[in-house]
């Protein structure tokens, strides 16, 4: 049973960080190559606007917005899942290669499966699920030990080593394409936010709509999986069937984040430890909290990343990197 004073914490806290969020997202709509004066902002949403005005904020700034901000919420929970079941603070979709598989899965599609540009939205949270999950297929069997079980820091330097892999692959994938096609990849392993229209978030959205609401269900269980294996079977939890299905969820959520960001990295390393530092490491408490912090950081990221120069910016992914690099080579040094 959780405490009512830790409850009013974590609702004063999510507060907070909604506030926050909504701060950032006037900042961003704000903000930009085509500026948008900001007491033109509430007049523009109400309807009260010109054809520059809409067209800014409706066609260009608000689905960027919605797109970044889901995206790192799906990253943060991602991240989440993956270091309560691997029991390792260092674990992030990005670090360990899940990322990098489907940034292979991504532009296999885009570059041997023309399709219609309809289809094609909605089916590239599908090819990069794919690659994604052979990727955390391959990662989990050489990290597995029989009679110890995965071993989190093999873990670590086995996704590294596949995530370097796949950067490589991704290279060599693109060499002998078209100059279009590689300006396209080559912004994806950088990070840029890319899928920047409204359809682009219809399509991950029903993948954020099943996998945030399961993996909240199941804080309790991710609780047990966090303890040695002896006592999580005791209370009767069957610890192989949870783990798969999380790291299903957990390969989901970054796979479909990616799909429309690029290769953005450390959102889903640092948004759980942000959450836990703040509420603590219960899953109930720190998860919706690491939805809003990780939301929030991506979001941040872009902002300050597309108006640092102008007009092309510096993407999320570079952003991100620079501000997670060195918190992650502190965490791996304390540890």
């Amino acid at each position: 049973m959780i405490h009512s004073s830790i409850l009013k914490k974590q609702k004063r806290i999510i507060v907070i960080l909604l506030v926050l969020i909504a701060l950032t997202i006037t900042l961003s709509l704000g903000m930009g190559y085509s500026s948008v004066s900001y007491d033109r902002i509430l007049p523009t949403m109400l309807g009260d606007e010109t054809f520059k005005e809409e067209f800014v904020l409706f066609s260009i700034r608000l689905p960027r917005i919605v797109v970044t901000l889901l995206a790192g919420m799906a990253l943060a929970m991602s991240g989440a899942i993956l270091q309560g079941l691997t029991k390792n603070d260092l674990a992030d979709p990005g670090i360990i290669g899940i990322n990098s598989g489907a940034g292979v899965g991504v532009a296999l599609f885009f570059l041997f499966f023309p399709i219609g540009a309809g289809s094609f939205t909605y089916l590239l949270p599908v090819a990069a699920f794919i690659g994604a999950l052979l990727t955390a297929i391959l990662i989990y069997i050489f990290s597995f030990r029989k009679g110890s079980g995965l071993q989190p820091v093999r873990l670590i330097l086995v996704g590294i080593g596949f995530s370097m892999a796949f950067s490589g692959a991704m290279v060599v994938i693109i060499s002998s394409t078209d100059r279009q096609k590689v300006d396209f990849i080559a912004g994806w392993l950088a990070g840029e936010i890319w899928g920047t229209d409204w359809p682009f978030i219809w399509a991950i959205l029903p993948w954020l709509a099943v996998f945030i609401p399961c993996t909240l269900f199941k804080a309790n269980r991710l609780n047990l999986l966090s303890l040695s294996d002896p006592v999580a079977i005791g209370v009767g939890l069957s610890i192989e069937k949870e783990r798969l299905f999380l790291l299903l969820a957990a390969v989901a959520l970054a796979a479909s984040a990616v799909s429309v960001t690029g290769a953005i990295a450390f959102i889903g390393l640092m948004a759980p430890h942000l959450a836990k530092a703040l509420i603590g490491p219960r899953n109930q408490l720190f998860l919706p909290i690491t939805l809003l912090v990780g939301g929030w950081l991506l979001l941040f990221a872009d902002t300050i990343g597309r108006n640092l120069l102008e007009p092309e910016g510096i993407s999320a992914g570079i952003v991100s990197s620079l501000i997670g690099a060195p918190y992650f080579a502190y965490l791996l040094f304390r540890k």
